[in-house]
Order: C-alpha cells, then structure tokens, then sequence
C-alpha cells in the first residue's frame, strides 16, 4: 500500500521534532533515535487508525510518549548485566539432589550424641562464636570446641565425606563443616 504523499510530508515533518523530544525523554542520541526510528515503523504500520483532519504530529507524539513508557517499564524490571557476572550468581542446584543430600545430613545429625550435636548446630549452623555456645550450653570454651570437632569429624565419618566440596551447595551445611580436615 503506498502512502499518500501529504501524509508522508507530514509525518516527515515531524521528524526533528520528534527526535528532539525522544532525546530529552531518553537523555541519549542513540537511544532516542531508535525510539523515533520505532514510533515512525508503528505509524505507519497502523496508519489506518489515524483521523483524517486530526493532527498527526500529536498523533506521532502519542506514540513515541507511549513507547518510551512502556521501554521504561520494561527496563525499570531488567537488571543491567552486561558482563554477565549477576547472571551467574543466580544459578540453581537441582532440587532432588539437595533433597536427598538434606535427607542424609538430618539423618547422620540425629545420629549425633545430643551434646555433640547442640555445640555444631550453635557454633556451625546459627553462628554464634565458641565463647557464646559455651555460655549457652554451660559449659567451658575449650569442651565446645572440642565437641564441635568430635561432632564434625564424626558427621563426616557417617556421610563419607573426604572434601568439604563434596557435600551441599548452601551455605549452612558448609558451616556445620568448616573445619573438617581428613
């Protein structure tokens, strides 16, 4: 379908003015350009929708107006990467393998004598310095540590577990096993 020639003039017309506006909307030449660029491709893609003795230069306006908003949206959800260096922050392990991997550490956990077991879960799991769990449990520092060391090493006994890289992704049961040395 060719386009009437005063409706080309005009839309022609309107493109400094366009221009101009995308640039204080978007802030870069660039950026803009590809914004009037696409505004004239939807103008004349739905140019039957325009009103005969309306005005086109608000009618082009309108569209460049709506697509910089719904651009803004879009990007305002986006996180820049550009290196791609959030991108391989965000992976996931598989479900099932930790499901079972938690399945096993619950079980080899309750397999611990209870004292053995509260002086990890203090120190190794909720955080709290050797001196904090001995005031919790009552009891000297250096008996936490050393139940802490008995429990871990047994811990890796029951899992089989030769290297810290060999069991969990998360962060919290690689805390119950710093310090594992074998």
């Amino acid at each position: 379908m060719a386009l009437d020639p005063t409706l080309r003039d005009t839309v022609l017309a309107s493109v400094p003015s366009l221009r101009a506006f995308a640039i204080s909307l978007c802030g870069t030449v660039d950026r803009a350009d590809d914004l009037v660029q696409e505004t004239l491709l939807r103008a004349l893609a739905n140019i039957d929708s325009f009103q005969p003795g309306t005005n086109m230069s608000a009618w082009l306006f309108t569209i460049l107006r709506n697509l910089f908003r719904s651009e803004y949206r879009k990007r305002r959800r986006e996180v820049a990467d550009s290196d791609g260096s959030y991108a391989a922050r965000l992976k996931t392990h598989p479900e099932q393998e930790g499901r079972i991997e938690f399945g096993e550490f619950r079980a080899a956990l309750s397999r611990l004598p209870d004292e053995q077991r509260e002086a990890l879960i203090l120190v190794g799991a909720s955080g709290f310095s050797y001196e904090e769990a001995a005031t919790i449990c009552g009891c000297a520092v250096g008996t936490i540590k050393s139940r802490v060391n008995r429990a871990r090493a047994r811990l890796a006994e029951l899992l089989s577990i030769d290297s810290l890289d060999e069991f969990g992704p998360d962060q919290t049961t690689r805390a119950v096993l710093v310090g594992f040395d074998k």
